[in-house]
């Protein structure tokens, strides 16, 4: 909640904001989408370490386990075995991701829309109009592209959040590579996009129906 919160709030509030003098270029749309997602990722850092932990528990050795029994008291003993460090892991792979995630997600689901409904589909000569069929296809390119792109760094980051020593995302980078070869970074990729493609769609149609209807609330 922390990191789509701030990511997307930020990016609709900057690209509202450069809206108030034309229609930005996509330049400016993919800058603001990686400042928002970077702010994003710096506000849902700790809660990623909770979640790549607690998801990873069962699979460690029962020395290895850290045994959180939910968010807070998760929390709690990361702060106290790890200090406000331990915040801090995996942020840099995480605040990259993110200033990732965002222009490959958010930025692409506005390139998507509006190329849509711009042009005619070729073979079948249809024409999208803004509603709810619209949504669903751009959102779902949106969560493909968006899916691709962050894997990489998805892979390291959760390798990174989830090792207990100090481990740079170089290292992690080199090892991987040495080990599995370059598919590595894909590793992964279809659970990936099983979460984030209807995660993604769900998102995108019900932001529309919810801006949609506050314009509407707005100019009553």
């Amino acid at each position: 909640m922390t990191y789509s919160l701030v990511r997307i709030g930020s990016y609709e509030e900057m690209k509202r904001r450069m809206s108030e003098n034309g229609k930005p270029s996509t330049a400016k749309l993919l800058l603001a989408a990686s400042v928002a997602g970077g702010l994003g990722g710096v506000a849902g850092n700790p809660a990623d370490i909770l979640l790549v932990r607690m998801t990873s528990d069962s699979l460690r050795p029962p020395e290895k386990q850290y045994r959180y029994r939910n968010a807070l008291t998760g929390l709690a003993n990361l702060v106290k075995t790890e200090g406000i460090k331990g915040l801090c892991r995996g942020l840099g792979t995480n605040v990259t991701r993110a200033a990732l995630m965002n222009p490959s997600q958010v930025a692409s689901y506005d390139f998507f829309k509006a190329t849509l409904l711009r042009h005619r589909i070729p073979l079948v000569d249809y024409q999208f109009h803004d509603g709810f069929s619209l949504h669903v296809i751009a959102s779902l390119a949106a969560g493909t592209c968006g899916t691709t792109v962050c894997s990489p760094v998805d892979v390291i980051r959760t390798r990174i959040m989830g090792s207990s020593g100090n481990t740079s995302p170089l290292q992690v980078l080199v090892r991987s590579f040495r080990e599995e070869g370059p598919m590595f970074m894909f590793k992964g990729w279809t659970p990936a996009f099983m979460r984030l493609g209807p995660n993604t769609i769900l998102m995108f149609v019900f932001f529309e129906q919810l801006k949609r209807g506050w314009s509407h609330f707005a100019h009553s």
